[in-house]
């Protein structure tokens, strides 16, 4: 391994190296790597701290403000510490004809957080997205890599129960 890289081991774990060189092996550049490699990491941490965000940027030989800004435009890139279930609200047009401000509202005061909060028990985290992609099921939520069609706010017990 290279200097370098054994200066980002303090910052970054082997594995995490590992899993983010192996993703360079496909691609034609280092810097093309941003997105895999800030999911390698939130995936092992559950978001994307400030060190951890330079580290990567070193690895990838890239400025961190243009990690930054990739990883501000995606929206599932999480750059504060979220709770162990993020919920994202679809609220794409096709959602809000079909009702989502009501079932936002719904979930908020059930959670006791507003839009971009998690929760006390750091069990939920409750972020907006701009659309799912199934529309013909609206209105729709995420929680995790789960998509809950159909929503109504009389179904959201049954719902987060699921993620005890």
């Amino acid at each position: 391994m290279s200097e370098a890289i054994d200066n980002l081991i303090e910052t970054l774990s082997q594995q995490e190296i590992a899993e983010i060189e192996a993703e360079i092996t496909h691609l034609p550049d280092r810097e093309s790597a941003a997105i895999d490699a800030l999911r390698v990491v939130q995936e092992h941490r559950g978001w994307v701290s400030d060190e951890s965000l330079h580290a990567i940027a070193k690895l990838l030989g890239m400025s961190p403000d243009a990690l930054d800004s990739i990883a501000t435009f995606y929206n599932l890139i999480f750059r504060k510490p979220v709770g162990r279930h993020v919920i994202m609200m679809c609220d794409s047009v096709s959602c809000y004809v079909m009702g989502c401000d009501g079932l936002c509202a719904a979930l908020q005061e059930k959670l006791g957080v507003k839009l971009g909060g998690t929760t006390p028990d750091d069990r939920f985290t409750l972020r907006p997205l701009v659309c799912l992609a199934a529309c013909d099921r609206a209105p729709v939520m995420m929680i995790d890599d789960d998509l809950v069609t159909h929503v109504t706010p009389d179904g959201l017990d049954e719902i987060l129960g699921r993620y005890e």
